[in-house]
């Protein structure tokens, strides 16, 4: 019971309040107060800032290289497009110079061949011509010939004497006009 009662005079002493409130500990809690963020103080400006100053200058190194070298490959790629760009306008270029050679050469091959043919052809005219006249000729005498025995046989059907010199002279004078 001994104890109950010391502990009933500590309350009456304190009042019934938290240590932390009682005004007869604050010195003693300010102090310890004070020593605790003097500590933590030198433990983050000491240790713990640098830390995370080092990680963050570290960051900030990686990305401003990840930038640089970003903007590196963009250039790169530029170039490479613009060089693209070139040798495509070149090919095209070349391209079109080709068909323009290869169309000059199928118009000289073309104009070639059509002299050629307009040889072939006007020699085939002439030869054509030349058995065209053959065969008027040789009709021109059949015709005579068909037309001089045709008067003499009517001549003689009409009970006449047919002259062959005056039907040859008839017939003649009829074919030229």
């Amino acid at each position: 019971m001994a104890s109950t009662t010391t502990e009933q005079a500590s309350e009456g002493a304190s009042g019934g309040m938290m240590p932390q409130l009682d005004f007869s500990t604050f010195p003693n809690q300010i102090f310890w107060l004070l020593v605790t963020l003097v500590i933590l103080y030198v433990l983050l400006s000491r240790v713990a800032l640098p830390r995370i100053g080092g990680v963050l200058a570290q960051r900030k190194g990686s990305i401003t290289a990840d930038l640089r070298a970003a903007d590196e490959a963009k250039q790169k790629a530029v170039d490479a497009e613009r060089a693209y760009n070139d040798a495509l306008a070149r090919a095209r270029s070349e391209a079109g110079k080709i068909v323009a050679e290869a169309k000059a050469d199928i118009q000289k091959d073309l104009a070639a061949e059509t002299v050629k043919a307009d040889a072939e052809i006007a020699v085939k005219v002439a030869q054509a011509a030349t058995a065209l006249d053959e065969i008027r000729a040789g009709a021109a005498d059949a015709i005579a010939i068909v037309a001089k025995d045709t008067a003499a046989e009517l001549v003689s059907a009409l009970g006449g004497k047919a002259e062959t010199a005056a039907i040859t002279a008839a017939v003649t004078a009829r074919l030229k006009g």
